[in-house]
This record gives C-alpha cells, sequence and structure tokens, in this order.
C-alpha cells in the first residue's frame, strides 16, 4: 500500500503489533460522544480479486481530516482532508482494482486540524479477497433444505484440501456470517454452522469459503450455493424474464383458442349451408 503525504504529528512513534512494525495512533475521545468514525465499503467485506473498490471513512462529528490504517502494514497511515455530506463528515479511500496485498484488517480514525490527536477507532473492517485458494468445497444441509420454523438445522462445509478457517456468507448480507475452526473428521476438513432454532429470516442463499492461517484474508472458491427454504415464507419474487414467459404463453393460448372458435363458426356455417340447400332439393 502506498502511502499518502503524512506529517510527523500524523505519524506518531511506531510500535510492535502483531509481530509487525505499525505507526501508532495517539486516540482521544470526548465524554458522552463516541467520536469513533464508521468504516465501510459499497458491497461488503468479500470481493472478488480485480474489483474496484473504495473504503469509506464516515462520521458524526464534524471532523477536518481522517486517517486509514491496515493492520501490520509498515507505511504510515493514508489521511485525507474532509469531504462534507449532509450531516456527516467524512472521507473515501479508493483502493482501485483490489489484489491479493489489499487482504487484510482496516481502522480508520477522525482528527481535528489543529490537534496531533486522533479519536478512537470503531470496529475495524476486514477486506477478504475470494478465490485466492486453489481449491472450492461442497455445502449442504441437515436434515434438509426446506424446513419449518423452529426446527434444528445445521449446514456443513466440508474440503478434501487442508483448511484451517471455514467462513458462511449469505447472499444479500454484507459481511461473513460465521467463521469457525476447521476439524478434521474422515479424511475431511469440515466446519459445522448450526442456525436453530430456525426462523424465517434463516432462508435465503448460502456459500461457503476456505482460508490458511498463513493467509487469513485470502478465501478460496466459494462452494455451490445452497438455498435454504423456511416455509411460511413468501414465494422468491420472479424476475423480468418470468413475467414475459407468462405474457408468451397467455398469448400463445388466445391465439390457439381464437382459431378454434373460427373454425367452429365456419364448420357451424358449412352446416347451415347444407341443411338449406338439403330443404331446398327436397321443396
Amino acid at each position: 500500500m502506498t502511502a499518502m503525504e503524512a506529517t510527523p504529528s500524523h505519524v506518531g512513534s511506531f510500535l510492535e503489533v502483531w509481530g509487525k512494525a505499525a505507526p501508532a495512533i495517539h486516540c482521544w475521545s470526548l465524554p458522552g460522544v463516541s467520536g469513533k468514525p464508521t468504516l465501510l465499503t459499497q458491497h461488503g467485506s468479500v470481493m472478488m480479486s480485480g474489483q474496484s473498490v473504495t473504503l469509506q471513512c464516515r462520521s458524526d462529528v464534524g471532523y477536518d481530516r481522517f486517517a486509514l490504517s491496515k493492520e501490520g502494514a509498515p507505511d504510515p497511515p493514508w489521511q485525507l482532508g474532509k469531504q462534507p455530506q449532509a450531516g456527516l463528515s467524512g472521507a473515501d479511500f479508493p483502493l482501485g482494482p483490489v489484489k491479493p496485498s489489499h487482504g487484510g484488517r482496516y481502522t480508520c480514525y477522525g482528527g481535528h486540524t489543529l490537534s496531533s490527536e486522533w479519536s478512537a477507532p470503531r470496529d475495524p473492517l476486514d477486506i477478504l479477497l475470494t478465490g485466492q485458494l486453489p481449491y472450492t468445497h461442497s455445502l449442504s444441509v441437515q436434515p434438509r433444505r426446506m424446513v419449518a420454523p423452529g426446527e434444528n438445522v445445521t449446514l456443513l462445509c466440508l474440503s478434501r484440501s487442508s483448511v484451517d478457517t471455514f467462513l458462511l456468507t449469505k447472499e444479500g448480507v454484507a459481511d461473513p456470517l460465521l467463521s469457525l475452526r476447521s476439524q478434521y473428521r474422515a479424511g475431511q476438513h469440515q466446519a459445522e454452522f448450526p442456525m436453530s432454532p430456525v426462523t424465517s429470516a434463516h432462508g435465503g442463499t448460502y456459500r461457503c469459503y476456505g482460508s490458511a492461517s498463513t493467509s487469513p484474508y485470502l478465501l478460496s472458491q466459494p462452494s455451490d450455493p445452497l438455498e435454504l427454504l423456511v416455509s411460511g415464507e413468501s414465494p422468491p419474487a420472479r424476475g423480468p424474464h418470468w413475467y414475459l414467459y407468462i405474457l408468451i404463453v397467455a398469448a400463445v393460448a388466445f391465439i390457439l383458442l381464437l382459431g378454434l372458435l373460427v373454425c367452429l363458426q365456419v364448420q357451424h356455417q358449412d352446416r347451415s349451408k347444407g341443411r338449406t340447400l338439403g330443404e331446398k332439393g327436397r321443396g
């Protein structure tokens, strides 16, 4: 990661963090005010290599500047000036097309121009890159994928490759739902994700990924999607192609019905003419 311009007051001294040199940021907080900026992305924390990503630091406190740091990175934190929005202050940190080196844990801070201190950070944001490990896994459900509310359900992720950690994601949810250490059983690595008791909120499409302890932010290819259906749910919304299909079927049915009515009308007229000619012949 290339550091943006920083003054000595922004960088501070260096500390040993997780075994690597990282810049220390002196933090402060106001009584009764959290002052902690929120760090987020447009598409959640799980992403593909090459995807264009911007980290967004936002706060309801009027900070003049923001800093972004990555856990374990030797570079000074990136810093940007305030980008005003309605009721918010914030700054965007574009990563550009992400690559494996972008995987990691990020934190953002807010500060004021006239002070060398920074706010306390909120929860860090993990950037996870999929497709970085050359294997996939299988995801299954026990006892079945269509269940009733209140039942006990377990999603099981299996792999024949060496996996240290499994992550479970749900379509439409930005961040992984669960992360579990792999267990080796019957010649396979596996993790059981309990989802009990089931509610309607558990319905949806799930995938699982694997990672190695040496590179926890680099993930495998996703498993095939698994859809969990909870009885009593509204049926999934149909896409525009479904309505087009219905329209075509209705139009074809109408044309066939119209053709049948025309044929019946012609036959009826032919029979009427035949009866009329027969009566004239007898007369």
